[in-house]
């Protein structure tokens, strides 16, 4: 069993697949760090994940409120939802104070890359990644419209860190 996956996505639907796939592995305590560029689908992926959990309210980027509770509808883990883009230092990642409520929920992290591996000893990084350049799908010609090249595949590369991981098939998140 590998410590590392990588998977492609065909579109919105099928990444927030991949999420409900991914919230079949995590159980409280889990730390998720969702990185890629703007667009790239972190939050689409976030969205599959606490529809899985079951918990309420629309998952949507917490850019503005920084971090948003989701509390669990039934008997699993809540999700703490954060985007860390804002975030420019340890100590604003530390005044959230997301390690108070890390046992008995989920939290997953855009934009936690170099800011929240701390938070835990194990956790799941997600690279998430989208078409780039100005080649269009299909035959491959030049586009000046660069939103043309983006098909809505997304390639997804899922690495599990820590003792918490060990042994963990991430091959069940190939669906």
């Amino acid at each position: 069993m590998s410590n590392q996956i990588t998977l492609t996505t065909t579109g919105p639907d099928a990444t927030r697949a991949l999420g409900a796939r991914l919230a079949g592995l995590l159980r409280a305590g889990d730390l998720v760090m969702l990185s890629g560029g703007l667009g790239a689908g972190k939050t689409t992926l976030a969205q599959g994940v606490g529809e899985a959990l079951g918990v309420r309210g629309r998952v949507t980027s917490p850019t503005f409120v920084i971090a948003r509770v989701h509390p669990a509808l039934g008997g699993g883990p809540d999700l703490v939802h954060v985007d860390a883009y804002r975030l420019s230092s340890l100590e604003e990642v530390d005044a959230l104070d997301l390690d108070s409520s890390m046992e008995e929920c989920v939290t997953l992290v855009e934009w936690g890359q170099d800011k929240v591996e701390g938070l835990a000893a194990s956790r799941l990084e997600v690279l998430v990644s989208r078409p780039h350049g100005g080649l269009g799908p299909g035959d491959g010609s030049p586009v000046t419209d660069l939103a043309g090249a983006d098909d809505g595949r997304r390639t997804m590369t899922v690495r599990a860190v820590g003792p918490r991981w060990q042994g963990v098939d991430l091959t069940v998140l190939t669906g």
